[in-house]
Parts: C-alpha cells; structure tokens; sequence
C-alpha cells in the first residue's frame, strides 16, 4: 500500500499509526480491514479481464472513498476512477487522483462552482475531470459555471438504461441534449454515454442479469443509433457493474467499465449466482470483532449497525478454521448476536475471542469508518501493514 497521508498527529491517529508493524491482534474492535493479498487478486483479475476484451477499467471509487486504494488500481492498469459526488471527487483529487468522472447529476449552483474550479486544477495537472448530466437544465448550468473558467469538462450523456433512475429516456431527447452539449462547446465537450443498470447488479440468477443487460444494450444501440443519424459520433460508452460487468463487455458497445465493489466483494454480492464470463473474485473486506458478552446458546459481539451498514442485509460471520459455522442477528448500534448456524456444530466463541464478519454492503461500511488496516499474511495471524484512509468519509455534497 502506498504510505498514509500526513496528518496532524493527534492522539487518535497516533493510536491507529502505533498499530502499524503489529499483529492483527492488536488492532481495537471493532475495526475495518483489508486482507491484502486478496485485495490484490481481486484487482489483478479484473485488469486481466479488461485487458482481455480490451476495454478500459474505470473503476468506482465511492467503494472505498480512498486515495491509497484509488493509486493502487491506477498502477494496476485502470485509466481513472468514477466518483458519485463532488466532494469524493475533490477528496480523490487532493490525494494526486488525476482523471475522474463524477458519474450523477449535479444541479446545486455552489456545487457546479466547485465542478468548474475542479476541472480546471486537474488540467493544470495534466488530468482529467468529466461528470454525467440528463437534462437541459443541468447542461445550461454547468455551462454556467464552467464560464468562470477557461478549461473545458468532459460530459457524458446519461441514459436510463432499465433501472428507473437517473438518466434520460432513449429517443429524441437523447439527440437534443447531445446537441445542447455541442452548443456550449468548446467549455462542454461531449464525451459520450453514460449507461449504467444499477438495478441489474444484486439480481441473482446469471440468466436474469444476462436479461436485464441485454435489454440495457439494445437501449444504448438505439441511443447511439439515433446520435449517429444526426451526425454525433459517440466516442464512449461507460458504465457495468460487479454484478454484469461480463455481459457490457462481450456486448461491443461499451468501451469502459465501473464495476468498484469488486475489490472487496461483500456479502451481498456472493448471494449472486456467478457468472462463468467472469473471474472469481474473494472477499477482501473483514470486519474485525470481539465477543464481549456470553449467555445460553448465544454470544454478543461489539460490532453493531454504528460499524456496517444493513440496507443490503445483516453482515455474514467469517468462520476461521475450527471455529463453527454461525449467523449474525439484529443486536442494535454496538452490539451483535451470534447464534450456531442450522445443523452447525460445536463451541461459539468465548468471552473474548475474535470473530470476523463479512459487511453486507461494503460502500457504506466503508463510509461509517475514519480508516481500514491493510492486512498481510491472513486474518488468524497476519501483521497490520498499512493504514489506508477514508479520505472521503462523511460529507457527500
């Protein structure tokens, strides 16, 4: 991992810096980390992938909301990362992220001011910063702000391609934002489609995901169909995600791929039938805890809602060797209750002992912590490597 950031030595980074070279033992519960080693096979499969269906890897950085990681995937291959926010994209910035897109809409004037000024700092650096719009009234304003400046921004077109979301519905409207783009040239530059299925991604049969993108697909051939018969190239089309990924890149029409929470597949995510089009990936995020209170046929960890999210359901329990199978139930902001598994068998855990649980989802998770610890050499026994930040934690404006 790349060294942390300086920071004001205060007593509490002081006590996160002090367990760098330690044990896993020695890290205080409950707290976030990474398992190096499969971190790094995750992100070596799918730049092996991309580079094998050669298309680019634009990995989502609001996963992890850290510049550590973000430089990692950088040197791994990836062209840049996506952001969902202006404040991850100033955060990533800060921290020497060069080319980004901002892959939502943004309509606050105060906000598209901080857009332009963005824009212009990564050109001074040779970078790059783009962001998605599905509106006239979102081209008008960034145009707007991007007046205060004299660098450009790249803007792709979003397109609802089937979640119901964000995004412009495929047909002529397409062509008369696509245009409203052109016309604020050369502060606007239209940089192509922005096609993401959000809603495809935690379905969980391959063959109703493969249905969903299929959909997906022929949505931006008509999109880029219609551009076309107007005489607009589109020079990309970027979206995909952990769940789909395989399908937008054997389809030929997207050249660029955001799937984030593949570097740390969470719980959520292996409740996902795999696809044989796409690599194996392991889980990378571990959240570390500590039984602290024992009583019948239950015990009580100091992990609870304050330490993972649950909009995608309750952490899964990581059972290291010897130790039974177990489930997490419901114990409220700090607490956890852990219970044998069906037809499991064996001791639960003792007064003290740790237990490792994998979060249902890891965005969020990863948003509610300051920072994770980069682990070496496993969970039983490995050492605490590095301290990776979450410089994007908290405000998302």
């Amino acid at each position: 991992m790349r060294p942390s950031p300086d920071a004001t030595l205060t007593p509490a980074v002081a006590r996160l810096k002090s367990c760098i070279g330690q044990g896993v033992d020695a890290l205080e519960t409950p707290a976030l980390v990474i398992d190096v080693e499969a971190l790094n096979r995750n992100m070596q499969r799918m730049t092996e992938f991309a580079a094998k269906h050669r298309v680019r890897l634009r990995p989502h950085a609001k996963t992890h909301k850290s510049g550590d990681i973000a430089h990692l995937q950088l040197q791994a291959g990836a062209v840049g990362v996506c952001v969902q926010t202006v404040a991850e994209a100033e955060a990533l910035a800060a921290r020497g992220v060069k080319d980004i897109f901002i892959s939502n809409q943004v309509l606050a004037v105060p906000r598209l001011r901080r857009v332009a000024a963005l824009a212009h700092q990564l050109a001074q650096r040779g970078g790059r910063l783009a962001i998605a719009v599905d509106s006239g009234e979102g081209v008008t304003r960034l145009a707007q702000a991007m007046n205060l400046t004299n660098k450009p921004i790249d803007v792709f077109l979003e397109i609802d391609v089937g979640q119901g979301r964000c995004g412009v519905p495929v047909g002529e409207a397409v062509v008369v934002l696509a245009r409203l783009i052109a016309d604020h040239a050369p502060r606007l530059h239209f940089a192509g489609l922005h096609a993401y299925h959000g809603g495809a991604q935690h379905v969980r049969s391959v063959a109703e995901r493969r249905m969903a993108v299929s959909v997906a697909a022929e949505r931006v051939a008509e999109a880029r169909d219609l551009l076309r018969g107007a005489d607009i190239e589109v020079p990309l089309v970027t979206g995909a995600g952990t769940g789909s990924f395989g399908q937008e890149a054997a389809s030929g029409l997207w050249g660029e791929l955001q799937a984030g929470s593949f570097i740390f597949m969470d719980a959520d995510y292996a409740l996902n039938e795999r696809d044989p089009a796409q690599p194996v990936f392991e889980h990378a995020l571990f959240l570390k805890s500590q039984v602290i209170s024992a009583r019948g046929e239950q015990v009580v960890v100091d992990a609870g809602h304050k330490s993972h999210a649950v909009d995608s359901g309750l952490p899964l329990v990581h059972s290291l060797p010897g130790q039974p199978a177990m489930v997490y139930a419901n114990g409220g902001d700090e607490h956890g209750i852990l219970r044998l598994a069906d037809g499991a068998e064996g001791q639960l855990p003792a007064l003290g002992d740790t237990v490792w649980l994998i979060p249902g989802h890891c965005d969020p998770t990863v948003n509610l912590h300051d920072a994770m610890f980069a682990v070496r050499d496993g969970l039983a026994g490995g050492v605490v490597e590095s301290i990776v930040w979450v410089d994007a934690r908290g405000y998302t404006g």
